[in-house]
């Protein structure tokens, strides 16, 4: 296969950007996104150009580093992380876009390369649960519902990817916080600090400057692991509970 590729190029944070053009030869269908993008970064080397700076790590669907708006979509066009989509998705002769998450919240490091750690201080802010140290505890000391459970792990499948960030209009990280509240939330050992979790996390996402949820549905659209958009309305009672609580010291 042979594609031109339209890159957003950005030194730094700072700098202006602006999609730059390269041509690929000799892309295999077998080839998965990043394998493609490694090729393009080898000529790039071999040229004495420096590298597309893009974020990747495990390669396999599980990390949620790699991220990418491939053609208006995050992802690319297939329900699937950047890393596991193929280059079977794709014609010879296409032209892609390849842009870096847009949202303000997500400042550009270099390139394609995203500063998502506004992710990470969501989930410091709450996303915990009280353990007592010592020895594991006994796997059936506290019993879990099997829906419950199930519930919980439909949740927990989160991998931060962001790329519900992405799609979002509103570059809204509803999603995301739903899906790490609502995982410890739904569970006995997440109780103690069920409404201070709540609280605390959409809290700290507001001050990390994140758009306002109009439940667009976008998120769910996008998101390769499938997290349902029912987890926000969840997470908007568990809040709305806790806020009325507060309220009434």
């Amino acid at each position: 296969m042979k594609l031109t590729l339209r890159v957003w190029r950005q030194r730094d944070a700072d700098a202006e950007g602006a999609m730059s053009t390269y041509e690929v030869d000799g892309i295999s269908q077998d080839m998965s996104f990043l394998e493609m993008l490694d090729t393009l970064n080898e000529g790039l080397i071999l040229k004495g150009e420096d590298p597309v700076a893009f974020d990747h790590d495990c390669r396999e669907g599980i990390c949620g580093a790699c991220s990418l708006v491939i053609n208006g979509d995050a992802h690319g066009p297939e329900r699937t992380t950047t890393c596991q989509l193929h280059m079977r998705s794709f014609r010879d002769g296409d032209t892609i876009d390849i842009e870096p998450w847009r949202a303000s919240a997500f400042p550009v490091v270099k390139d394609l390369v995203v500063d998502r750690s506004a992710f990470d201080r969501i989930i410091q802010a709450g996303g915990y649960i009280t353990a007592p140290t010592g020895a594991a505890p006994e796997a059936h000391a506290t019993p879990v519902p099997k829906p419950d459970a199930d519930l919980a792990f439909e949740h927990a499948e989160c991998i931060g990817c962001g790329a519900c960030v992405a799609a979002c209009p509103n570059g809204a990280a509803m999603l995301f916080t739903s899906a790490k509240v609502n995982h410890l939330n739904v569970l006995p050992q997440g109780a103690p600090e069920r409404e201070t979790r709540v609280l605390d996390m959409v809290g700290q996402m507001d001050a990390e400057g994140f758009g306002g949820c109009t439940l667009a549905g976008e998120c769910a659209t996008a998101c390769p692991k499938g997290i349902p958009l029912f987890s926000i309305t969840s997470m908007n009672k568990e809040w709305l509970r806790a806020t009325r609580r507060a309220a009434k010291g």
